[in-house]
């Protein structure tokens, strides 16, 4: 389990030493992975061949002695993805200690244990099935964090940030790329793409950067999200829960997404490939540092 804390840039020295060679600190690992399987198939002249796909299994989750939620998912960071969940559902406190994270890979499921006593019986009644692949849930309570929520003014992203990212997240080999069928999100600071989680659902991907970053102490202040998905009310809800100022994707947005964009303040850039993108909320905060036409 993730115990360190913050330095002032964000990252901690005990985290920088884990940086790999190509920047991250963590990334996909789809070579060799229990996350894909091999099924027999016909390609379109009628060939046998064998083809990878994602494995999708159950992950039951407990707060203490409460069962909260069964997830959908591939199974890989299930303690990240536990914590992530919590966090994001206003279930776990920004100065909650977390003194536990159990795995049980026969049953499972994962236990989060903390300091503080948990009932969350009559928040569990009121939950919205929401647009999110591998359906998401979101309980009742949830808006009043978001309407609660300021996200700092100060924070920008370039142009030329914008485009080092998509070159960086697009070549690091991944389980999309391997498989399919899943979808990305990516922690970065500035030009640098930090945490790369994927999963079958992209709020399962936000949930487990959301752990990491509570279960590490790394502030969203001065961050940019990256997801492969399009940008629904719950992925910009969860964004903004997390403090981090800048949502960009290479896919489109939902009118309630950029509503609730403009609400809180929050930067929405969509549509993000190769040198184009399009601001839908939140413009003052982008930097065009390229002139146009640059390469």
């Amino acid at each position: 389990m993730i115990v360190v804390k913050p330095t002032e840039q964000g990252v901690t020295a005990e985290l920088a030493s884990a940086i790999d060679p190509s920047g991250y600190l963590i990334k996909p690992q789809p070579e060799g992975s229990r996350l894909v399987e091999t099924v027999k198939g016909l390609d379109w002249e009628g060939n046998a061949v064998d083809v990878p796909i994602v494995v999708e299994r159950p992950l039951t989750v407990f707060l203490n002695g409460q069962e909260i939620v069964t997830l959908m998912t591939v199974g890989d960071h299930p303690e990240l993805l536990a914590v992530g969940y919590l966090v994001n559902q206003n279930m776990l406190r920004p100065d909650d200690t977390v003194t536990a994270v159990d795995m049980d890979e026969e049953t499972e499921t994962v236990v989060v244990r903390t300091a503080r006593t948990t009932d969350y019986e009559a928040k569990l009644r009121k939950k919205t099935l929401t647009s999110g692949c591998a359906q998401g849930t979101i309980f009742g309570d949830i808006m009043e964090t978001f309407d609660a929520a300021v996200l700092p003014d100060a924070a920008t992203v370039r142009v030329s940030w914008i485009r080092a990212l998509l070159k960086a997240i697009n070549t690091t080999p991944s389980l999309y790329m391997a498989a399919g069928a899943i979808h990305g999100c990516v922690l970065c600071h500035r030009d640098r793409p930090l945490v790369y989680m994927e999963d079958v659902g992209r709020h399962n991907a936000l949930d487990k950067i959301a752990g990491f970053m509570h279960l590490a102490g790394v502030s969203g202040a001065d961050k940019i999200m990256y997801t492969t998905g399009r940008m629904t009310s719950e992925m910009v809800i969860k964004t903004v829960q997390m403090g981090i100022p800048i949502l960009l994707s290479r896919s489109g947005s939902t009118a309630w997404g950029v509503e609730l964009a403009k609400k809180a303040g929050l930067t929405l850039v969509s549509r993000a490939k190769g040198k184009r993108f399009v601001v839908l909320a939140g413009a003052g905060r982008v930097e065009f540092d390229l002139p146009a036409g640059a390469d």
